[in-house]
């Protein structure tokens, strides 16, 4: 296959480089809708931990990467109970939702040198759950270097690790894991 000069086509010139994630597409066209007919929380205890991008396993909830991170190290803690919202947790569920939050952060902090966090849940569709049927509380590493106009301007998240790579990683890192 040939790859054509930008110059032969009409366009003026810009400053901006183009950082190139044909990847996404899958994620982007499937729009609001969820790609999985099964649940995808539910299904990744079911596999191993490197397939599923699990970080670690605890009795009441586990840790895995988000597919779609938005920083290296996005992780999410889940219940194995598939429930919807905070409210309907067990107080069990919610101890170790908060435990292993605590524990990721500890993680995070020492794997990826991360200057902070953000912390939260989306309950339900309308509030930016992309997988609203099942709850999942999100850790995403913060540094003070990583805020720039790729989301802003051009929709777009620089993304420097592999997934697999940060699994490994934080795994490896996680209190109590086999060496």
């Amino acid at each position: 296959m040939e790859v054509e000069s930008s110059r032969d086509f009409a366009a003026i010139p810009d400053a901006f480089q183009r950082l190139w994630t044909p990847h996404r597409m899958v994620y982007i066209e499937a729009g609001p809708e969820p790609h999985e007919t099964a649940c995808p929380f539910c299904v990744a205890p079911t596999l191993t931990d490197e397939k599923a991008l699990i970080v670690a396993r605890g009795e009441h909830c586990f840790v895995l990467l988000n597919l779609f991170p938005y920083n290296s190290g996005h992780l999410m803690v889940c219940p194995y109970r598939h429930v919807a919202l905070y409210d309907e947790a067990t107080p069990e569920e919610v101890a170790e939702i908060g435990l292993l939050t605590q524990i990721a952060m500890r993680v995070l902090t020492e794997t990826s040198r991360c200057d902070g966090f953000n912390i939260g849940m989306n309950q339900g569709s309308i509030a930016g759950a992309g997988i609203a049927g099942h709850l999942h509380q999100h850790v995403v590493p913060r540094w003070a270097t990583d805020a720039n106009f790729f989301p802003i301007i051009a929709g777009t998240k620089a993304i420097p690790k592999l997934l697999g790579e940060v699994r490994e990683e934080v795994a490896r890192a996680w209190p109590g894991a086999a060496a």
